[in-house]
C-alpha cells in the first residue's frame, strides 16, 4: 500500500502540472486510504504537500511572466487569513464525535472526509464541463471586483483549512472571471496563492500531534517529482483535453468516499 501511495503521489503532481488545478484534491484520499493516516492529520499533511508542490510548480510560471503579483496579493490575503484561522481555531474546536444514531457514529474524521467528498464532486463538475469563459486567452484590461474577490478568497481559505485541498478548481475560474486574467496567467497566479495559503495554514497548526517529517518529506518529494514531470509533459500534451477524464475520475473517487464513510464503516 505504501508503494501504491508513493506512485499516487507522483500522479498527483503530474495531474497538477498538466491541468493546473484539481490534482491536489487527491492528496487527502491518498494519505487516508493508502497510507492509513487519520483524516484530521491527513488534512494537515496535505497542506504541506500541496504547498511545497505548488511552490515548485509556480517557478516555471514566474520565469515566463505568467504570475500576476497584484492579483495574488488581493486574492491571497483573505484566503491566507481564512485558512490560518480555520486551522488554528475551527478544526480544533470540532468535537471528535459529532453524533450517533443507533450503531452509526459520525466522527470528526468522517465529517471531514464527507466534506472532502462533496468538494471532490463539485470539483469534478468544473473539470468535466466546458466553460468558454475560462478558455478565452484574449488580453483584457484587468479590473478587480473587490467584494467578490474578498468573499471568494475567504471561502476558498476556509475550505482549504478544513479539508487540506488547494482549491485550484475554484481559484482559477475566479481569477479569470473576477480579475479578467488570461487562463495561463490565472493558473500561474493560482499556484502562488495555493503555495502561500497552504504552507501558512500548515505552520499555523496548534501542533497537538507530532509531525512525521521523514514521511512528509518523502511524499512531498514524490509529488514534486510528479509536478516537474507534468510541466514537461504539458509542452507535448494538451492538459485541457485530459481535464474531463480526470474530472470523471475525481467524481468516482468522491462517490467512493461517501459510500466508504457512510455504508462501509
Amino acid at each position: 500500500m505504501d508503494i501504491a501511495g508513493y506512485l499516487a503521489s507522483i500522479f498527483i503532481g503530474i495531474a497538477l502540472g498538466l491541468i493546473g488545478g484539481g490534482g491536489s484534491i487527491l492528496t487527502v484520499p491518498v494519505l487516508v486510504y493508502l497510507f492509513s493516516i487519520d483524516a484530521v492529520l491527513a488534512t494537515a499533511y496535505s497542506l504541506f504537500i500541496v504547498g511545497i508542490t505548488s511552490v515548485f510548480g509556480s517557478v516555471s510560471y514566474f520565469r515566463k511572466g505568467l504570475v500576476n503579483i497584484r492579483t495574488a496579493i488581493v486574492f491571497g490575503i483573505p484566503s491566507i487569513a481564512a485558512v490560518f484561522l480555520t486551522r488554528a481555531y475551527v478544526v480544533p474546536a470540532i468535537p471528535n464525535e459529532i453524533f450517533r444514531t443507533g450503531g452509526f457514529i459520525v466522527t470528526k474524521s468522517n465529517l471531514l472526509m464527507l466534506l472532502f467528498a462533496v468538494l471532490m464532486i463539485t470539483a469534478s463538475y468544473s473539470m468535466i464541463k466546458k466553460d468558454k469563459a475560462t478558455t478565452d486567452e484574449k488580453p483584457v484590461k484587468q479590473r478587480f471586483n473587490y467584494p467578490l474577490i474578498l468573499v471568494e478568497g475567504a471561502f476558498v481559505g476556509v475550505l482549504t483549512g478544513l479539508v487540506g485541498a488547494g482549491g485550484g478548481f475554484l481559484i482559477i475560474p475566479a481569477l479569470v472571471l473576477l480579475s479578467k486574467l488570461p487562463m495561463k496567467e490565472a493558473v500561474g497566479t493560482s499556484l502562488v496563492i495555493i503555495a502561500a495559503k497552504s504552507l501558512i495554514g500548515f505552520f499555523g497548526e496548534n501542533g497537538e500531534t507530532a509531525i512525521d517529517w521523514l514521511f512528509l518529506s518523502r511524499v512531498s518529494g514524490f509529488a514534486v517529482t510528479g509536478i516537474l514531470l507534468g510541466i514537461v509533459l504539458s509542452r507535448k500534451i494538451n492538459g485541457d483535453k485530459l481535464r474531463p477524464a480526470f474530472g470523471w475520475f475525481v467524481l468516482v473517487m468522491g462517490i467512493y468516499i461517501i459510500v466508504k464513510e457512510t455504508l462501509i464503516q
